[in-house]
């Protein structure tokens, strides 16, 4: 059985329209997760080094999580 949709994005966009409110916050939520967990992925990436303590890996990771629900609340 193959599952896989061929959907383009102005397809998916009506799709989403039409979701109830409530669907539609949990659809941005996990968006957000899924773009934070990237974000994060490229910028630990980009600054792979051993001069990168645990410490400041875990301020930057705050930081994006602070910035993450800043926009959340001011909308």
């Amino acid at each position: 059985m193959d599952t896989n949709l061929n959907l383009t994005f102005s397809q998916i966009l009506k799709l989403v329209r039409r979701l109830p409110a409530e669907q539609k916050i949990k659809l941005s939520r996990e968006l957000e997760k899924e773009t934070i967990q990237s974000k994060l992925t490229e910028l630990l990436t980009s600054f792979r080094t051993d001069e990168l303590s645990e410490d400041e890996i875990t301020k930057e990771v705050e930081k994006v999580r602070q910035d993450v629900y800043d926009r959340r609340t001011s909308n």
